[in-house]
């Protein structure tokens, strides 16, 4: 199912049609997640995000590594795809990019866990774009470009196989880098194959996490 809207006009309709779009993929979850946080335990939360006690928006939920997941037979060049991972209350977005370019992120803000949507149109790459409060994220890195929210989409790993199947295998934080992720994954869960690919010890995650070490930077190669 692709996501691609028309090409933006200036007509007011086209943005409140863009606000319906993200509204319709926002769940009764997300809604109380923004009330809670509005209404209530701002200095509490701001503390518990900033010592890695409670997820901030968009980051995923690392209770346990993700399973494998075929989301597609093939994705064509500037195409996208919207999927659910790695449970079936996570919205996520897969893009082809023009040069081929396979990329895969949390379609859901940052700012206040509204819907992102891949926009083709927009800029010279395609962006992902949050209609509630006009947020924009480069296709390319994930990166905000403008708007409120306050870091980059988390990343969804995705892997290309012989056949031309699209395959989801593993998520991110938000500012961390996809090496890093599998590794502080695979830590957790299969320690041995995390040694043997040469990961370092994972304590942490997201931007704030130390670089993964050049071994770590291939993880196909043995140390």
């Amino acid at each position: 199912m692709s996501v691609t809207d028309q090409p933006p006009s200036g007509d007011p309709r086209e943005a409140l049609h863009d606000r319906i779009a993200a509204d319709s993929l926002t769940t009764r979850r997300d809604y109380l997640r923004i009330v809670a946080t509005v209404s209530g335990g701002l200095a509490v939360g701001g503390l518990g995000v900033a010592g890695g006690i409670l997820p901030r928006h968009g980051d995923p939920d690392d209770a346990k590594a993700p399973s494998p997941k075929r989301i597609a037979a093939q994705l064509l060049s500037g195409e996208s795809l919207a999927f659910h991972y790695p449970d079936e209350e996570d919205r996520a977005v897969a893009v082809r990019l023009d040069d081929g370019t396979l990329v895969g992120y949390f379609a859901i803000c940052t700012h206040l866990a509204c819907a992102v949507l891949w926009r083709k149109d927009r800029g010279s790459e395609g962006e992902l774009y949050c209609p509630c409060h006009e947020g924009i994220f480069d296709a390319r890195t994930g990166e905000v470009t403008a708007g409120p929210p306050p870091r980059a989409l988390p990343k969804v790993v995705l892997t290309e196989q012989a056949d031309g199947s699209i395959w989801a295998v593993g998520t991110t934080r938000s500012g961390e880098s996809i090496e890093h992720g599998l590794c502080r994954q695979l830590a957790k869960d299969r320690p041995d194959l995390a040694s043997r690919i040469g990961c370092p010890a994972v304590k942490g995650g997201g931007a704030e996490a130390p670089a993964a070490s050049a071994e770590a930077e291939t993880p196909g190669r043995r140390p």
